[in-house]
Parts: structure tokens; sequence; C-alpha cells
């Protein structure tokens, strides 16, 4: 899903520009409730311990898996006050995330390249035999967390997240007046 947010040369132009929408960090409310809840306070940003939660457009935080991947460790969400990440029931996913495996894989060129594999926790990326060439990575999905320790590694970039068609609601979040 992308939405166009307008330059100011581009709005001038009558130009609009596609922007993908940023990934937030986990256990964030969908986003239009998202949005109206966060404070934009850093406190997630600062309690983040592999550092991949950064501010994104806006001054909302939003999570970058160039720098690392996440270790779900629920800090971010513990210190949320406004309550724009609530951590769900244990066991509830705390995001819709998962990888997936493009076209630039070095495995489908011929070349030997285990790395997502390699740095998987999870073990969702396998490697599958083929005769007269090298492993073809297979992702697992109902293994695949998110966490995003395959995209850095990756050599060309062919690992991509993006989030599942299903987005969750809290039974409760807070409301303009409870901030």
């Amino acid at each position: 899903m992308q939405s166009a947010s307008p330059t100011r040369r581009g709005f001038l132009r009558g130009r609009m520009r596609a922007v993908a929408p940023a990934m937030r960090p986990p256990w964030a409310l969908v986003e239009p409730v998202f949005l109206a809840a966060c404070t934009r306070c850093d406190a997630c940003i600062d309690a983040c311990p592999t550092t991949i939660l950064v501010r994104a457009d806006g001054g909302y935080p939003a999570a970058d898996f160039s720098l690392g991947e996440c270790t779900f460790c629920g800090e971010c969400a513990a210190r949320c006050e406004p309550r724009a990440l609530v951590r769900g029931a244990d066991g509830a996913a705390p995001w819709a995330l998962k990888a997936s495996i493009g076209h630039g894989c070095l495995a489908e060129s011929g070349v030997e390249c285990r790395v997502c594999g390699e740095n998987c926790p999870m073990g969702a990326i396998r490697f599958r035999p083929r005769l007269g060439g090298v492993a073809l990575p297979q992702l697992d999905d109902s293994a695949c967390t998110g966490c995003g320790a395959c995209f850095a590694p990756c050599p060309t970039r062919a690992i991509a997240l993006g989030a599942e068609a299903a987005e969750r609601m809290p039974d409760e979040f807070p409301t303009g007046s409870e901030r």
C-alpha cells in the first residue's frame, strides 16, 4: 500500500510522489490510530537495545532493518506512555511483517550464498538442493517472525520485509483526551 506524499516542488508542479508506509515498531497500533496516539517522544527509540528504531518522516518511529534485527524484547512497548505500542497477549505476533526473497538472490543466479539462512534465528529460511545447481532458499512463512535478521546481511538486498494483510487493533486505545 502506497500513499501520495507531496513535496513542495511536486505540489507546485502538480506532481505527487508515491511513498511506501514506514515499518512501525513492534506492537504498533494500526497506522491511523498509531499516528493519532504517538507523541513522537522518542522513548521507544531510546529503549531499543538493538538500535533499529529510528525517527522516520514526521518524527514518528520506524524500524530500519539495515541497522540490525528486532529481538522482540518489548522495551519499546514498555516505555511507550501514550500507548501507541501495545503489547498483546503472550504468544501474539508483535507485527505482521514477514520476509520475502526476491529475484536478486545470488542463489537464483547460480552463486552459492546462504547468508540469510545462517542469520535467521528461527530457521525460517532453508536451502532446497537442486540437481545441477546451487541450493535455493525456501522461506517458511509460518516460522518467519519478521525480525529482519536476514535483511542486512544479504549482499544483494534480495530480501524484503512487508506486512501481511491482517492488521490488528486492541480493544482499547487512548483517545486524544486521555493523553
